[in-house]
C-alpha cells in the first residue's frame, strides 16, 4: 500500500516549486484542486486525508469525483477539465517513483477531458464601458480608487491577477506613459497608457503618496486587493451603471470582460491580431482569434464585399416608423 500524503507533498515541494518553479497562482490553483479532492475522498471512504492511499484514487473513484463536481457543485466543464489536469499532473509525477502502480496510473491518465461548447466572448460597447467607469462615486476614496481601477483595466486589458499585484513602482508617467507587469508564464511586458488613464493614475498617485512597493490599488487597510474583491467591485458598479445603461443588464460582466473589451476596442480600431496578442500577453496568436469571431462589424464588411452586383450594401432598415416598430417586435 502506497501512502498518498508523501507523494502529494513531494509533488508540490519538489516538482512544482523546485523543478518547475511554478508561480504562486499556479501553486494556489493546484492546492485548491487537491484540497477539494481530499474533502471528497474523506466523505466517500471515511478515511482522513493522511490515511488515504494511492490505490484509493483509482480511475473509477476519479470518474465519480469528476461527476460529483458537475452534478453537486455545479462546476462548468472548463472547471472539471482543470481539476482533471491537476490530477493527471500528480499521477504522471507518481509514475516515475512507483512503477508498480503503472496500471492504476495509466487508467487514471486515460480519463479524457470533456469537450465543451465555445461561446462568443462578452465585451462592453463604448457606451457601456463609459457608464461603468463613471458609476463609482468620485467624492469618496473608494470611488476614486474604483474609477481608476476600472479605467486602467479597460485601457490596458490586464488580467485581474496582474492588476492586484501591481505596485506604485510599476507606473511610469513620463512622456510615453506605460505600466509594467510580470504576467502569466512569468513574462514581463509593458502596456502603454492613454491620455485619460495616465491623467487618472497621476491624480490617484498624488492623492495616495504610496511607497514604491505599495499596492497600486489597495484595500481600506492598505493591503492589496484579492481577485474576489475586484470581482465584487465590478459587480457592484455594473449594477449601478445599469440604471443609465440598461443594456448592461443583458450581459454577464466579470473582470475578464474588461480584458475582452480592451481587445475588441483595439480590433475595431484596425489593430492587427498579432499586435493585440502582444498587448494582452498571449502565448499563442490563436488565443487572440476568439475576438475575430465576436466582431460582427468585421463580418458585415466581409458580407458587403460579396454582395451581388447592383444591390445596396449594409443591413436592411425598415423605411417606415410603423414597419420599424413591427420589425423590432
Amino acid at each position: 500500500m502506497t501512502a498518498l500524503a508523501p507523494i502529494l507533498e513531494s509533488f508540490f515541494l519538489r516538482r512544482l516549486m523546485g523543478q518547475r518553479r511554478a508561480s504562486q497562482n499556479t501553486v494556489a490553483a493546484y492546492r485548491d484542486a487537491f484540497r477539494l479532492l481530499l474533502h471528497y475522498a474523506t466523505e466517500e471512504t471515511g478515511k482522513a486525508p493522511q490515511g488515504l492511499k494511492l490505490e484509493d484514487l483509482d480511475a473509477t473513484f476519479i470518474g465519480s469525483y469528476l461527476a460529483w463536481l458537475e452534478r453537486s457543485r455545479g462546476a462548468s466543464i472548463h472547471t472539471r477539465n482543470a481539476r482533471l489536469a491537476a490530477i493527471r499532473a500528480l499521477f504522471r509525477y507518481a509514475s516515475y517513483d512507483f512503477p508498480e502502480h503503472a496500471e492504476l496510473i495509466q487508467r487514471v491518465l486515460a480519463i479524457p477531458a470533456k469537450r465543451s461548447d465555445t461561446a462568443i466572448v462578452t465585451y462592453l460597447t463604448e457606451e457601456e464601458a463609459t457608464a461603468l467607469i463613471n458609476a463609482p462615486d468620485a467624492s469618496t476614496w473608494r470611488g476614486r480608487r474604483d474609477r481608476t481601477l476600472l479605467l486602467v483595466a479597460i485601457v490596458t486589458g490586464m488580467r485581474v491577477s496582474e492588476l492586484v499585484n501591481m505596485t506604485a513602482a510599476d507606473v511610469h508617467l513620463d512622456p510615453g506613459a506605460y505600466l509594467s507587469c510580470r504576467g502569466k508564464g512569468r513574462k514581463e511586458r509593458i502596456t502603454p497608457l492613454g491620455k485619460d488613464a495616465g491623467a487618472r493614475l497621476k491624480a490617484w498617485l498624488a492623492e495616495q503618496q504610496p511607497q514604491r512597493l505599495a499596492p497600486l490599488f489597495p484595500g481600506p487597510s492598505g493591503q492589496k486587493l484579492t481577485r474576489d474583491a475586484v470581482a465584487k467591485i465590478v459587480a457592484r458598479h455594473v449594477k449601478t451603471a445599469t440604471k443609465d445603461c440598461p443594456s448592461l443588464a443583458l450581459k454577464t460582466v466579470s473582470p475578464h470582460t474588461l480584458r475582452h473589451t480592451c481587445a475588441m476596442r483595439l480590433l475595431q480600431s484596425g489593430i492587427d491580431i498579432a499586435t493585440i496578442a502582444l498587448w494582452l500577453g498571449h502565448e499563442n496568436i490563436r488565443t487572440t482569434q476568439i475576438y475575430l469571431h465576436a466582431d460582427l462589424a468585421l463580418k458585415q464588411r466581409a458580407l458587403d464585399r460579396t454582395a451581388p452586383p447592383g444591390t445596396r450594401t449594409g443591413r436592411y432598415h425598415p423605411p417606415d416608423e410603423l414597419l420599424a416598430f413591427l420589425e423590432g417586435l
